[in-house]
Parts: structure tokens; C-alpha cells; sequence
């Protein structure tokens, strides 16, 4: 059965993928990008099943217009997927306060306002699927990348108590939690704040502490039938990994963290009072 689908960032990377994968199964897509130039190819293979829309997600009144705007020319909306959002690299330190409130504005914010926008078009349709994509650093750490996980662990945040919300209203919601991709990720989407020599020796062996092998980045094409596969579910997860990596180090991670929870156990029952 056809899906009705409005998508952001769409004009590259895992977007553009799951995109022309919707087309070529014969789904409606309305995509979204601040240069719909990129899409000129799919609207003239798509005429009638493609809305190309130039958005900048932050704009919160846009927003609310761009989906509107594909609900009213489709019919309706099935499934919504926030996609766009970029990476930030550097310490903590190094990361200073434009830089910072940017990426919130694009992987917090962004999301959020596409989010609300979907909302009532499926509150009243007593149906919808918000897909998030979220990332395995919204589930544990990596240093270097505290600023993007900061954002990720906040769509993790607000989209885990949304699903409760909206149950009810028949909407699921799900966010996607990729490893490393062999994507532009790092590229020249990426932002990196003002290096300070003192992290030098954490980032050259950063690769080596985390295990990180040329294996444990995916093929960004090999998440396609995993991308339908979601969108057709009549029970999506709240949460799916997509590659081998985010599991396997997961379990290792909450391990530990369980363990330093009950190592403590005691002072934390005592605060009580």
C-alpha cells in the first residue's frame, strides 16, 4: 500500500536513498531541502508522485506552511521523517557558542517544529508514523562529539515522551539510531569548532580507542529495505538500530553504567531520606 511521505534533507546522504527508494515504489514524497535545485531530476521522473519544497527548517512558521503545503497537495500524510541535521566535531571546550546554538536550531529545533507541524494533520486523521533520525551517539557518547550528542540525546528526550503522548491518537513515533555510515557525515556537511592543541592526542587515537575498523561503517544503500521495511510496520519500534555496531556496544555501555548505579547504590538510597 502507497505511503504519502514528507521528508527533510532529503537532498543527499541516507534522504536522497530512502527518497528515491519511496519514488521507485511507487510512494508519494514531498522532500525537503534549501536547495530543491538538487531535485530537479526526481520532479521530472516524478511528476505527479514528487514535491520538491525549499525549507529551512528553522524557520518555525515555514515550517508549519511546508507541511501543510504537501498534506493539502497530496490529500493526506502517512509518515513524516526528519532527516536533516548536520554533525559538529570538536572537544567540548572547543566548541563555541554560535556554533552550538546552530546545531541546536537545525538537529534540536528543526526537528522539533517539523514534528508539531505533522501532529494535528495526524491527530485528526487517527493515524501517522514520525520517524526521527536519531543516532547511536543519542544513545551513548563518543568524545569529540559532545555537542551533536547533546542534540541527539534531546530528540531522544522529547520523542521518547511524545510517543506516549500520541499513542492514543493512533501515531507511533520511532527514532532511528545509525552507526558510522560510509556517508558525508564527517564531510562537508560537518562543522568543526576552534581546535585546542591540549585535546591533540585524544583525537590521534580516538580511531584506536573506540575500535573503530573500516567494517564498522555501513553501506549507506544496505538501510533501504530496513527504511520500508519500518514505514510498512503496523507496530514500529520506538527505537532502531540500523548497522551491527549500535547494539553490540550499547549493551556494553548500559552494562557499565548499571554497574556504577549499584556500586552506589547505597548513597543514592540514603539521599532519599
Amino acid at each position: 500500500m502507497e505511503k504519502t511521505i514528507f521528508i527533510t534533507g532529503a537532498s543527499r546522504g541516507f534522504g536522497k536513498l530512502w527518497t528515491e527508494a519511496f519514488l521507485k515504489r511507487g510512494d508519494k514524497v514531498a522532500a525537503t531541502s534549501r536547495n530543491i535545485e538538487a531535485y530537479k531530476d526526481l520532479a521530472e521522473q516524478y511528476p505527479d508522485s514528487f514535491l520538491p519544497i525549499s525549507l529551512d527548517i528553522t524557520n518555525r512558521k515555514a515550517v508549519f506552511e511546508a507541511v501543510n503545503e504537501a498534506k493539502n497537495h497530496f490529500g493526506n500524510l502517512d509518515v513524516v521523517i526528519n532527516n536533516a541535521g548536520y554533525g559538529v566535531f570538536g572537544a567540548v571546550e572547543e566548541v563555541g557558542e554560535k556554533v552550538t546554538k546552530d546545531v541546536f536550531e537545525a538537529n534540536v529545533f528543526g526537528t522539533l517544529w517539523v514534528t508539531q507541524a505533522a501532529l494535528p494533520i495526524f491527530r485528526a486523521q487517527g493515524s501517522g508514523h514520525v520517524i526521527q533520525l536519531s543516532s547511536v551517539l543519542g544513545v551513548w557518547s563518543l568524545p569529540t562529539l559532545g555537542i551533536y550528542n547533546a542534540t541527539k540525546f534531546a530528540v531522544e528526550g522529547f520523542s521518547e515522551a511524545l510517543a506516549t503522548e500520541v499513542k492514543p491518537f493512533g501515531i507511533n513515533v520511532t527514532m532511528i539510531e545509525p552507526n558510522g555510515y560510509t556517508t558525508d557525515f564527517g564531510g562537508s556537511s560537518a562543522v568543526h569548532g576552534d581546535a585546542i592543541p591540549a585535546y591533540d592526542a585524544l583525537k590521534s587515537s580516538l580511531g584506536e580507542a573506540e575500535g573503530l575498523l573500516p567494517e564498522d561503517y555501513g553501506k549507506p544503500e544496505a538501510t533501504v529495505p530496513a527504511i520500508l521495511k519500518l514505514i510498512d510496520s503496523e507496530n514500529p519500534p520506538l527505537r532502531l538500530f540500523l548497522g551491527k555496531v549500535g547494539l553490540r556496544k550499547t549493551e556494553r555501555v548500559y552494562a557499565e553504567k548499571l554497574q556504577v548505579w549499584n556500586d552506589w547504590k547505597e548513597v543514592s538510597e540514603a539521599a532519599h531520606g
